[in-house]
């Protein structure tokens, strides 16, 4: 896939109640099965690249031109969470897995289930919809354990939710998908919204214009390192930049 998006960022803070917002920062992203991505986002009005990310599943690389920074690590590595670092723990791979729903392995269980949505009806009232829940049940290294829960819209079978999960229980990642519009041959969310419940922060994507299986070949997701820059390897002790404040400093007031 190819798309123009908005991007929205925003990171809560716990302890004082403060939220940080990046409002419609313009980016593109393109992404490849089985897990290649590249996000690059611009500077607001002046249009500057902010940052350009990408990744190959194993390992992910972040150029941030303000900083002449060149952050290297692992894609999908939780031993870098930091609690008081929200943005500082975002990785390619959470965002490949939101905006394309890994397919089921042949080897995991899956399980459907009858629940409910809440909508608003025709007065703006909140009421609850039946739609469909697909549980997918994983064997990981510590046994048998829920992975994703998918749920369906009964009308249409699109996905609206994708919560994904730890091996201890915990929701990793809440994605919400809304506004479907028709793209060629294929229907997409026009909004993806992918919260992290344990950073405390979410982005949503808002798409603008979208291509879908056109062929993208290894060159699009190359990313060489860039002359002079400083070189960031990320370690368990070491969290990589906030892609939240590429943009510019943090405003003072609260939202």
């Amino acid at each position: 896939m190819q798309a123009t998006v908005d991007i929205d960022a925003s990171a809560g803070d716990s302890k004082s109640g403060r939220i940080t917002d990046y409002k419609e920062i313009r980016g593109y992203v393109l992404a490849r099965k089985p897990a290649m991505l590249r996000m690059k986002g611009l500077m607001p009005v002046v249009r500057n690249t902010a940052f350009d990310m990408v990744s190959d599943g194993k390992e992910f690389k972040l150029w941030i031109p303000p900083k002449n920074k060149l952050v290297i690590g692992p894609s999908n590595d939780g031993t870098t969470y930091d609690p008081d670092k929200r943005m500082e723990n975002m990785r390619p791979q959470y965002i490949y897995d939101a905006l394309l729903l890994p397919s089921i392995a042949a080897d995991d269980i899956a399980v459907l289930e009858n629940g409910y949505e809440v909508v608003l009806d025709a007065k703006r009232r909140r009421v609850e919809q039946p739609d469909y829940e697909l549980a997918v049940i994983h064997r990981g290294p510590q046994g048998w354990f829920l992975a994703r829960r998918i749920e369906f819209s009964r009308t249409d079978l699109t996905p609206h939710r994708q919560r994904i999960y730890d091996q201890q229980g915990n929701v990793v990642t809440d994605a919400h998908y809304q506004d479907y519009k028709d793209f060629g041959a294929s229907s997409f969310p026009t909004t993806v919204e992918i919260e992290r419940p344990r950073e405390n922060y979410d982005i949503t994507l808002n798409i603008l214009k979208l291509e879908l299986n056109r062929p993208l070949s290894d060159e699009a997701f190359a990313l060489e390192q860039p002359a002079g820059a400083e070189i960031v390897r990320i370690t368990a002790s070491h969290p990589p930049p906030a892609i939240g404040s590429l943009v510019g400093p943090e405003p003072e007031g609260g939202k």
